[in-house]
């Protein structure tokens, strides 16, 4: 079977485990990596490269051609539409979904002084930063993992904001400040790895064995709960979901900021496992209902330059 990734250290670091993760299974597989438009133009903010799922749509159209029969992919990027051609064969077994700083001398979030540059390439991120601390400067952060942190080490910025699981899966031990998720909520499935396949394939066959029940469970309920805005990853939306350890209910955080962070809103609950996805469906629906909507719009015009009327 034929394996396709993008290019960058930590898809490779990605690819890599399933692989590990097949061939223990028995399975012999080959690598196709495939640059892809978001690794391309590295010179500008994701929002302005046109559409969602930049780094994924290619590898859909190689795997749909039949030129690769599996894709891995950080579940965070995929969106929530899917070709009808493809399943998602397997979720893996989450790593930590939370946002991390590191910065260039040690400094927590709230010792960091006044104006200093934090770089980020999400706007959740920024707009969450901004309402923690609006006296920050926010500038865009754009490259893989490496070099971010390269650019770090350059004194570009005075911290970066990352995703500790990029970090636990590429082997790093660093001195970060993980942040916590009641202010900086994550983006739906961060820190989970997904792989995609066509459906009713021999490669979904092979893969589903690798599926993560709970995990699987807990990001398609974060996806629910932001299916009614339509937001998509480009915009300021948190979508947080954890199983409680007797495994009947799910606790779930969810919300919508304006890009500047002086604005939100927000849902925080425990929904029962029994049915979870009428109840996610529920609080997405509450979320529009409060106002969600109109926020992810006057994103996504903010960041198209679009005039409201």
């Amino acid at each position: 079977m034929i394996l396709g990734t993008r290019g960058s250290a930590l898809a490779i670091a990605q690819a890599d485990l399933v692989t590990r993760m097949l061939e223990e299974k028995g399975h012999e597989l080959t690598r196709n990596v495939i640059k892809t438009s978001g690794d391309v133009f590295t010179d500008r903010p994701l929002h302005e490269v046109a559409g969602v799922g930049v780094f994924v749509r290619e590898l859909d159209d190689r795997m749909i051609e039949g030129e690769v029969d599996i894709a891995v992919h950080s579940m965070k990027d995929l969106p929530t539409v899917r070709p009808p051609e493809l399943a998602i064969a397997a979720v893996l077994k989450r790593d930590s979904p939370y946002d991390v700083l590191l910065t260039a001398d040690g400094s927590t979030l709230d010792e960091l002084p006044d104006g200093a540059i934090i770089g980020t390439t999400s706007m959740r991120r920024r707009a969450q930063l901004l309402r923690y601390r609006p006296d920050l400067n926010v500038e865009d952060l754009r490259g893989n993992i490496n070099t971010r942190i390269q650019k770090l080490e350059a004194g570009q910025y005075d911290g970066i904001l990352l995703a500790e699981a990029g970090l636990q899966r590429m082997g790093w031990e660093m001195d970060v400040q993980r942040l916590p998720a009641e202010a900086f909520c994550p983006s739906a499935n961060q820190g989970t790895i997904v792989v995609v396949t066509r459906a009713e394939d021999e490669a979904e066959r092979a893969c589903s064995v690798l599926n993560h029940d709970r995990s699987r469970m807990e990001t398609e309920v974060e996806r629910l709960l932001i299916t009614e805005v339509e937001g998509g990853c480009i915009v300021p939306i948190g979508s947080f979901a954890r199983m409680n350890e007797d495994g009947d209910e799910i606790h779930v955080l969810v919300e919508v900021l304006a890009v500047d962070g002086t604005r939100e809103i927000r849902i925080e609950d425990d929904i029962p496992v029994k049915n979870y996805r009428e109840h996610a469906l529920s609080i997405g629906r509450m979320l529009v209902e409060m106002g969600g909507k109109e926020l992810v719009r006057e994103a996504v015009c903010l960041m198209s330059g679009c005039d409201e009327e």
